[in-house]
C-alpha cells in the first residue's frame, strides 16, 4: 500500500519521497525504495514518525560524511542542475506466487 508522500529536506529544497506502509503480524513498517530505508512501529503513526526520523538521520550521516552525491547517485536518483530527484514508483501491484511446500 503506498501511503501518501513523505517530504524531506535535501539541501534546503523539499523532494516527495515515495514511503510504503505494510502491516507485517502486529506492526506497521515504513518503507522507502527511493532510499532504501525502513523502520516498524507498533502503530502506523508510530512508523511514520520514525521514519521520519530515520530519514533526518540518514541524510545527517551522508551530508556529515561528504558521501551525498555518491550515495544519491547509487540509489538512482537524478540531478538536474542544482535539484535532485528520487526514482519514481510509477506502478505498485501485487502478483500472485507459488510458494515452494514446506514441511
Amino acid at each position: 500500500m503506498l501511503v501518501s508522500l513523505l517530504y524531506t529536506a535535501i539541501m534546503n529544497r523539499l523532494v516527495q519521497l515515495p514511503v510504503i506502509l505494510i502491516k507485517e503480524a502486529k506492526y506497521f513498517v515504513a518503507y522507502s525504495p527511493a532510499l532504501e530505508l525502513s523502520t516498524s512501529g507498533k502503530t502506523e503513526e508510530q512508523a511514520k514518525k520514525r521514519f521520519s526520523e530515520v530519514v533526518n538521520i540518514f541524510f545527517e550521516e551522508v551530508e556529515e560524511k561528504g558521501t551525498l552525491n555518491e550515495v544519491l547517485t547509487e540509489l538512482g536518483w537524478q540531478k538536474v542542475n542544482s535539484s535532485w530527484s528520487p526514482p519514481q514508483v510509477i506502478s505498485h501491484m501485487e502478483q500472485e506466487v507459488r510458494l515452494p511446500h514446506l514441511v
